[in-house]
């Protein structure tokens, strides 16, 4: 017990620093979390072995929750048809062309077990895509794109990845029992999710207690997870759906205070199991290579060329052949947008969780070749993970793209205003309802007030881009501010101090400093 509270702390130490180091550069933490677990696989001392049920069950339904969660739900039902054709259609020509190309190479493994093998390798991992690609600073177009595909992909490749495992083990093979039990599965899985919102959404809308609600919205994911699950549908579908419709209505199920306390408990959740999992990640390079003994050089060196190149050449070609449906609306398709959409196909637990969970033995006989899949798909996992995930951000720059902030920003001032009218409006019915108060004419003059400034914000938004003049304006505000509520903040203490006010009233006055400095980053911009 002692000995894994210590690998633990180990872990969270390393995640630390790491975060600490990469928190100014460019370089993914993910990356570097991955190649300190690499090197520490090889050193003296206990490792962790991946346990598939255990990361399908406890760790990969907080973390598509809480990507889902994040995610643009109109956005991703306006890009609908290309986000299908990533994770319906591109999901299962990858797991074919590497079945194929990997059976064709290894004598005697078998159409079945490498398809097997396909199916776990095919879906780019929302969490390790996401990371990445948030970290290089992939246009939000794209982005939308990789959260979809990342969010709705499992479905089909882990029926891919059943279906071949079934006939490989001499349970039986059918198309058409394979194409059922996808649809079955998938239909099944956004019903489940359904209902696990349609619950939650209920119970939050009669709650006023942040700490109730924010322990609903843990339970969530693995609620969605285990009732999809049991019985045999797809739990990570389910909580995806139940993710997003919830997100979608967050804004009318739950108070203010549960949003800053929900938005926090998540952020902290998402650092933690992201740490430790591409930690994990790293840490079984040395269990793969142990199985490795009974193979021939040549043959591994084969199967791990066919493997990668497959998952790295089947994502351009589909994009470049499916053009139309990744094209903008009314744009074209930019040859430099599916360049860095075909770069940012990044694999994670989700493969390496799959391919641990091939069955050791079933019906008397072993897994064809178990030990030399297991390297294959790590092989990708760690050249998607780290090739990708240090080259992207290069990439992007040299094709010229960049998150479109300028558009972001006009939206953003124009929707500020939008919202103050609203508030002006309801003044003025109020004002009409009752005799006019000196409180609502106070209120006027903040709101007009508030607006002069809104409208000074969408005029200074109208531009493409910030010169550099504007853009050392906007930090010289964001320091200036800073500074003057670290000031506040000491002067409070003093008053603590010397008990001209009590712990409480100093704590309600520190929450209203938090909160501004919390939103700081955003109301500096226009």
């Amino acid at each position: 017990m002692l000995a894994s509270v210590g690998l633990a702390l180990g872990g969270l130490f390393v995640i630390l620093v790491v975060r600490l180091l990469t928190a100014n550069t460019s370089v993914p933490s993910a990356v570097v979390l991955v190649v300190v677990g690499l090197v520490y696989s090889e050193l003296p001392g206990q490792n962790l072995r991946l346990n598939p049920q255990v990361v399908l069950v406890l760790v990969i339904p907080p973390l598509l929750y809480s990507a889902a969660l994040k995610a643009g739900v109109l956005e991703i039902r306006a890009n609908l048809a290309r986000i299908a054709s990533l994770s319906v259609g591109l999901v299962l020509a990858t797991a074919l062309g590497a079945g194929a190309a990997l059976s064709a190479v290894v004598p005697g493994l078998g159409v079945a077990a490498a398809i097997a093998l396909g199916g776990a390798v095919a879906p780019p991992d929302p969490v390790a895509a996401l990371t990445i690609a948030r970290r290089a600073g992939l246009p939000r177009t794209l982005l939308t794109l990789i959260e979809g595909e990342g969010l709705l992909n499992d479905a089909m490749a882990l029926t891919v990845y059943e279906v071949a495992v079934a006939a490989a083990v001499g349970g039986g093979f059918s198309p058409v029992a394979g194409v059922g039990r996808f649809f079955l599965a998938a239909a099944g899985g956004l019903v489940a999710g359904l209902l696990i919102a349609a619950v939650a959404m209920s119970a939050r809308r009669r709650l006023d207690d942040p700490l109730v609600e924010n322990s609903i919205s843990l339970a969530t994911p693995f609620a969605a997870y285990v009732l999809a699950e049991v019985v045999h549908l797809s739990g990570v579908l389910a909580v995806v759906v139940a993710g997003l419709v919830l997100a979608h209505q967050a804004p009318a199920i739950e108070s203010g205070a549960a949003r800053l306390q929900t938005r926090a408990v998540w952020a902290l959740a998402d650092f933690l199991l992201e740490g430790f999992v591409f930690l994990l990640i790293g840490d079984q390079f040395k269990v793969v290579i142990d199985g490795l003994g009974p193979y021939r050089p040549g043959t591994v060196a084969a199967a791990l060329g066919v493997t990668v190149a497959a998952v790295l050449l089947i994502r351009p070609l589909w994009l470049f052949l499916t053009r139309p449906l990744v094209e903008g609306r009314g744009t074209g398709a930019s040859t430099r947008e599916l360049i860095a959409l075909s770069w940012s196909g990044t694999r994670g637990v989700i493969t390496l969780a799959a391919v641990f969970a091939l069955p050791l033995e079933a019906h008397g006989r072993g897994f064809p070749d178990r030990d030399l899949l297991l390297l294959c798909a790590y092989a990708v996992v760690i050249v998607t993970l780290v090739g990708q995930g240090l080259t992207l951000a290069p990439l992007l720059r040299a094709l010229q793209l960049g998150s479109p902030t300028a558009d972001e920003r006009r939206m953003r001032a124009a929707a500020r205003v939008a919202a103050i009218d609203a508030a002006l409006r309801r003044l003025e019915e109020i004002g009409s309802e009752e005799p006019r108060s000196a409180v609502v004419a106070r209120l006027e003059d903040v709101y007009r007030g508030r607006r002069r400034h809104a409208r000074e914000r969408v005029a200074w938004a109208a531009g493409p881009t910030l010169d550099e003049s504007e853009e050392e304006t906007i930090e010289a505000f964001g320091r200036l501010r800073r500074a003057l509520l670290d000031a506040e903040r000491e002067e409070l203490m003093r008053w603590r101090d010397s008990g001209r006010i009590t712990d409480t009233g100093f704590r309600a006055l520190q929450r209203e400093l938090d909160h501004e400095e919390g939103i700081l980053s955003l109301s500096s911009r226009p």
